[in-house]
């Protein structure tokens, strides 16, 4: 395995975003010859696909080293034992996305790619892992995620790429999103709590406040220690009744640095397609039109692609 770079660039994919991004942006679709459902399979081999090949644009300069896909692996982790009620207003996965996610792990494989998940952590946890021990090593990192809990993440050498808006994140989108500068995103997050993820946050303060009250204070704890210098009555007696919340919060929103992950960033190396195992899977789930692109692509196995057609392939920028 070659040794970490400063001129690497690894590319950390959020899987379980895409999964869901592609399941409920497509229609329904089933395997014909035994019914299985695989839409979510379909759309995610087709984003992945499109990233991949998309990375290796001359206009988008910084190209990928190394490129691996990150999964959730479970409903429950740590931040359950915090907060029992942690994502607890989530549904169960709908009954025709359950049986595509062993598939989708398949794809993964199937395009000669890592996958990574740990028990007890999310996706975002792992990525922030691996963030900084890439930058610990002086690469840049690529997050590709439309997940708003990975802007904490954003810095110097890590960007962001939505794959939903097609765009790069920046600076203005964070403050537009949070009204604070990335490091203070948990902060914020605390104070707001996320309906989404059942964060509770203290009741009747919303982003617009948290922002306001971070900017002036710098952190949560800083405001929670200065809660007596709040002149609205009702904003301080409910930061003061709600600071437990608040607090809990803060555990629950932030991404965890240091999860025990068993694969180390030198596997995420990136390796060329293995043709034979791409296109028997893309047969193997009837996925004609992209078995097609692919075979365009990268060629019949035992042929090389011609050169004039990969160079006009590396014109298509990733901001399309």
């Amino acid at each position: 395995m070659n040794k970490i770079k400063k001129t690497d660039h690894f590319y950390l994919i959020d899987g379980s975003g895409y999964i869901f991004r592609a399941y409920y942006a497509l229609p329904p679709l089933t395997r014909k010859s035994d019914g299985l459902p695989t839409g979510a399979v379909s759309g995610f081999c087709s984003m992945l696909f499109k990233l991949l090949e998309d990375s290796k644009s001359k206009e988008n300069l910084q190209k990928p080293t190394h490129f691996a896909v990150i999964f959730d692996s479970a409903r429950k982790t740590f931040r359950n034992e915090i907060y029992t009620e942690y994502k607890a207003n989530r549904s169960e996965a709908p009954d025709d996305l359950a049986p595509q996610f062993e598939y989708i792990r398949k794809s993964v494989v199937a395009f000669n790619l890592p996958s990574v998940d740990l028990l007890n952590y999310e996706a975002d946890d792992l990525i922030a892992t691996y963030a900084e021990q890439i930058l610990a090593k002086g690469a840049k990192v690529t997050i590709v995620s439309s997940d708003k809990d990975l802007m904490q993440l954003y810095k110097k050498n890590v960007r962001l790429f939505d794959p939903m808006k097609n765009k790069f994140i920046t600076p203005e989108d964070i403050i537009n999103k949070f009204g604070v500068e990335p490091k203070k995103i948990i902060d914020v997050q605390s104070l707001a709590g996320d309906s989404s993820d059942n964060v509770p946050g203290v009741p009747g303060i919303g982003v617009k406040t948290a922002a306001e009250l971070i900017n002036k204070y710098g952190t949560l704890e800083k405001l929670l220690d200065n809660t007596n210098e709040i002149k609205q009555n009702k904003r301080r007696e409910t930061l003061i009744k709600n600071k437990d919340k608040a607090i809990i919060s803060k555990k629950l929103v932030t991404l965890k640095k240091d999860t025990p992950i068993k694969i180390s960033i030198e596997e995420f190396q990136l390796k060329e397609v293995d043709k034979n195992k791409l296109y028997e899977f893309l047969r193997e789930m009837e996925f004609n039109r992209l078995l097609s692109l692919a075979i365009s692509t990268y060629g019949e196995p035992g042929q090389k692609v011609n050169k004039i057609e990969e160079e006009e392939k590396k014109k298509i920028p990733i901001n399309k």
